[in-house]
């Protein structure tokens, strides 16, 4: 990748997975080569979401990357792609979360881990771009599987791993009491903490996320702005809330764009950043997602350089990447465009 092929820095991404990040066409030659059917219909209409369901029928276009993380090749080079796409979109910066256990079928979930590391650490040589990894606990995973990601992701603090998050279908399993045990491990190694909440449950799964797992972020979030008495106590305690339009839109957690609630989050002083999920299964990468934010909620370049500012303070990343990701975002547009220049 050149410098000519990076589009001025358009933001920080802080919520984004990689299974929902992987190139159709990459999938399409991994399959090739492991030996793996080709879905019906072929691998982009397997992995895109086009019509708007609930979360369950969301997950499970992501999971449809799952058989394609065989190897260690495989993982670093989707995660490497990753990279090099988000920093082509225009990203100043990237999170970059995934869920080790699921993909250690024939692997360990420290060597899943390690070959995720490798392809961040590729994908940041070739692209220039500073960027982490988030190791997701996942819901319908035994407590042993998910301490065991806990310890994994705990070793590599620092060297390529920088948060842990919980993940998975929040209506199936809804309890976070399993979750209480990873999360100390990941807080006791210093990982910045955050977790799925209130996308599909309800305002009282934002609370519960935060006072039982002590994150200081929130995945989504969407409902608790359906409790104005949540909604305030979250920008009080300074919870922060990783917003993702068109997911939500796609997920049925809000029905259109024009009535996402972000700014209501706003307006009640909370902490909002963006992310753009998965940008394979919606079509929709971060420039896209501020594009929407502009033309589709109604936010004011004020808004927009709020968040901006927002996303430099809660990102989970070392003060000297802080410093070179301002120095990138220096005359970042606020109109949901890249400045031009």
């Amino acid at each position: 990748m050149t410098d000519g092929d990076v589009r001025p820095a358009v933001g920080l991404n802080l919520h984004t997975h990689l299974e929902g990040s992987i190139r159709p066409r990459t999938a399409a030659e991994l399959a090739e080569a492991h030996g793996i059917p080709a879905p019906p219909g072929g691998w982009e209409d397997a992995l895109r979401m086009r019509e708007a369901g609930t979360l369950t029928t969301f997950l499970a276009h992501v999971a449809a990357a799952y058989p394609l993380f065989t190897t260690p090749d495989a993982i670093g080079r989707i995660v490497t792609e990753a990279v090099e796409d988000a920093a082509s979109d225009g990203v100043a910066y990237l999170e970059l979360r995934f869920g080790p256990a699921t993909h250690a079928g024939g692997l360990s979930v420290g060597a899943v881990i390690s070959a995720a590391v490798d392809g961040l650490t590729e994908g940041i040589r070739r692209s220039g771009m500073p960027a982490g990894l988030v190791a997701c606990a996942l819901r319908h995973h035994d407590p042993a599987t998910n301490e065991e990601v806990a310890r994994a992701a705990a070793d590599r603090a620092g060297r390529g791993i920088v948060g842990f998050d919980v993940a998975g279908d929040e209506l199936l399993f809804p309890s976070l009491e399993p979750m209480v045990r990873p999360f100390g491990i990941a807080a006791a190694a210093r990982l910045g903490l955050t977790a799925h909440a209130g996308e599909a449950g309800t305002a009282e799964h934002v609370r519960d996320a935060v006072k039982r797992l002590g994150v200081r972020r929130i995945g989504h979030g969407i409902h608790a702005a359906d409790s104005a008495e949540v909604i305030r106590w979250a920008a009080d305690e300074g919870v922060c809330f990783e917003q993702c339009p068109t997911s939500n839109v796609l997920t049925g957690a809000v029905p259109s764009y024009a009535a996402h609630p972000i700014r209501r989050f706003l307006e009640a002083g909370c902490d909002v950043v963006i992310g753009d999920d998965d940008p394979t299964t919606t079509g929709t990468p971060l420039s896209a997602e501020f594009e929407h934010l502009v033309a589709r909620v109604g936010l004011e370049p004020e808004e927009i350089s709020r968040i901006h500012a927002t996303s430099l303070k809660r990102a989970f990343c070392e003060d000297s990447t802080r410093a070179e990701v301002r120095n990138r975002l220096a005359g970042v547009a606020t109109d949901g465009r890249a400045p031009q220049g």
